[in-house]
């Protein structure tokens, strides 16, 4: 059993350990934690780092909300500007047009819960890559830690400090190789051969 917190097209370094899994828990009950992965990734365009946020209601007074409960604030058309974001950065790459039509739903469903989101990138990128495992949810907060215990990778500052092989990028002739961006950089780049990096 390997455990992880479900984040948005999550990095590189969360589906290295996710494609070793045979079975995986997504953390339904931790507290959601501002400035980490659960609603934000990083891809890279002509100008090198973006970030893409989801946004989210605020916390409501009573302080802390579990991430299972923070509800999406859909006021502002964050899919559409996620989606050609997506499609300035990777229209050239040599897979973003292989994948664009089934990624396309994710960017036009109505969501309530970030949970939801988070979920369903899961399952694109876990058919894209042809990953073979299954996952469950928590019922309740998993307080002791397990052996595979990976909730940590979804706090940016928590990052391993060995990551996947370097691959080509779009802009790295121009920036450098940006380590541990969303998988989604991994994929346009790379497609079905993805899974050899991971």
């Amino acid at each position: 059993m390997s455990l992880f917190i479900p984040t948005y097209f999550s990095p590189i370094s969360q589906y290295s350990e996710i494609a070793k899994a045979t079975e995986i828990v997504f953390e339904m009950d931790d507290n959601f934690q501002k400035q980490g992965y659960r609603n934000r990734c990083y891809i890279f365009n002509s100008s090198g780092k973006q970030l893409l946020s989801i946004p989210v209601k605020h916390l409501s007074k009573e302080g802390r909300k579990k991430t299972k409960d923070t509800l999406v604030e859909n006021d502002f058309p964050w899919q559409d500007q996620h989606f050609k974001s997506l499609q300035i950065a990777y229209r050239n790459s040599p897979f973003f047009e292989f994948f664009e039509d089934d990624i396309a739903p994710i960017f036009e469903k109505k969501y309530k819960y970030l949970q939801d989101v988070n979920i369903d990138t899961f399952l694109f990128v876990s058919d894209a890559l042809q990953l073979e495992t299954t996952f469950s949810k928590t019922k309740e907060y998993q307080v002791e830690t397990i052996e595979n215990d990976f909730r940590l990778l979804a706090e940016i500052k928590q990052q391993p400090e060995k990551l996947v092989d370097k691959y080509i990028q779009m802009f790295d002739d121009e920036h450098g190789f940006l380590p541990n961006l969303s998988i989604l950089d991994l994929l346009f780049m790379e497609g079905p051969n993805s899974i050899s990096f991971l």
